[in-house]
């Protein structure tokens, strides 16, 4: 059988697998695409010439690092308005909490996000992604929960979904509902949360846009028991269960998560050490957001180190949302992951690509530079990969590929 033929060879490359902790690094390495798939990977010097000529393409790297493409797997940047006085009034030392109770918060987007056309959440949000974009995300989690009527929610996720038809990006996304009460339900919170269980999921699984179901699980959202009705309904009918978990308190979300077979659980300040054992147990995945705790000085971390030694699955995400993490910059979250959360460099980026796949549930598709997978890269103009972990400044990203495609390329084909 001939050798298959492959549209691009990258050379002159260092290769980051993210395949093992240690990022199964191969320098010198080289990486070919077929049909939108990784086709080979391994070191430069094991291609033959009559094998290099099978390349419809050749690109040499300059010596730059090559990662999987950086997955995003939890954000939620469809929304419209800010959130400026929150900043104000927490600067003048009043909590989130407190802010929220006060009808601000969550409740102030809602507003904004209700009254917004479809084309200005589109806009907002395609500008968002493209930061994401220029930090080398091909992947992005895109949560609803700023509408919390049937329309609006049907609407986000409507605007999340077309996000790929304006940049070379995919989009998983995630059905958030029960974020908070809204005013029409006020004093009447497990009313809402009948009506999104009775009328919001099955409006929203008829769309067929969500891959997932979210709940904020808090003293001031959900109790833990109205978290558990709204996520066996939603596991139950095939969506990926997902978590805002012990952020604020400890609301025993990361044995909940476990209990109900999510596939993490998210925040998780407050996560107890029982939280952690039951999420080892169930392979439930921990996704942690330093920006919002950084956003609101948060005392508390995360264990890292305890779920380290209970092998529970650590990824990162930005969280991008107007209030708690006003954030699309990754270095910066890279960095703080490191220097307030405790995480190594190596597992901050497995945080961006291979556990972020997994929580997504498309780690047989992505997260990877392994054959057979979706040739989506970032190629980084740096010597060492832990510069991305490192200073807070411009992105080092030095070309972006999508489905095997440079991505000026790709972007012409979806926009044109």
């Amino acid at each position: 059988m001939p050798d298959q033929r492959w549209d691009r060879l990258w050379v002159d490359v260092n290769v980051a697998t993210m395949t093992d902790a240690s990022l199964g690094v191969i320098e010198a390495g080289a990486v070919a695409s077929a049909d939108e798939r990784i086709a080979w990977v391994g070191p430069e010097a094991e291609i033959g010439e009559r094998r290099r000529e099978t390349a419809a393409e050749v690109i040499r790297c300059g010596g730059a690092w090559l990662t999987p493409g950086l997955i995003d797997c939890h954000t939620h940047i469809v929304y419209a308005g800010d959130r400026t006085e929150d900043f104000r009034r927490r600067l003048r030392g009043e909590s989130y909490a407190r802010i929220a109770r006060a009808g601000g918060g969550i409740m102030s987007t809602v507003r904004a996000t209700r009254a917004a056309s479809t084309e200005e959440l589109t806009r907002s949000a395609v500008s968002r992604a493209r930061e994401l974009s220029a930090w080398g995300v091909t992947t992005i989690e895109v949560k609803s929960g700023y509408g919390l009527d049937r329309a609006t929610e049907l609407r986000m996720l409507d605007v999340a979904a077309a996000l790929p038809r304006h940049l070379a990006v995919d989009v998983s996304p995630t059905l958030l509902a029960a974020h908070a009460v809204p005013p029409e339900y006020a004093g009447r919170r497990g009313d809402y949360v009948e009506m999104a269980v009775r009328e919001i999921l099955p409006a929203a699984l008829e769309q067929g846009h969500a891959k997932a179901v979210d709940v904020f699980c808090e003293d001031i959202a959900f109790t833990a028991d109205e978290a558990r009705r709204v996520l066996d309904t939603g596991i139950a009918s095939g969506l990926h269960g997902r978590l805002h978990a012990d952020q604020l308190s400890d609301q025993g979300g990361g044995t909940l998560a476990a209990d109900v077979g999510a596939r993490s659980a998210d925040h998780l300040e407050y996560l107890s050490r029982g939280g952690v054992e039951a999420m080892a147990r169930a392979d439930v995945c921990a996704v942690l957001l330093p920006g919002a705790a950084y956003t609101l000085g948060a005392d508390r971390r995360p264990p890292v180190s305890t779920l380290r030694r209970a092998g529970v699955t650590m990824a990162l995400a930005t969280d991008a949302n107007p209030g708690s993490s006003p954030i699309t910059h990754v270095g910066l979250v890279l960095n703080l992951a490191c220097i307030r959360f405790g995480m190594t460099p190596e597992e901050a980026l497995l945080g961006f690509t291979a556990a972020a796949g997994k929580v997504l549930g498309l780690q047989a598709d992505r997260g990877t530079i392994e054959v057979g997978k979706r040739a989506d890269f970032a190629a980084w103009d740096v010597d060492d990969l832990s510069w991305l972990c490192y200073p807070v400044g411009p992105s080092p990203l030095k070309f972006l590929v999508k489905d095997g495609v440079p991505v000026e390329s790709a972007e012409e084909r979806v926009e044109g």
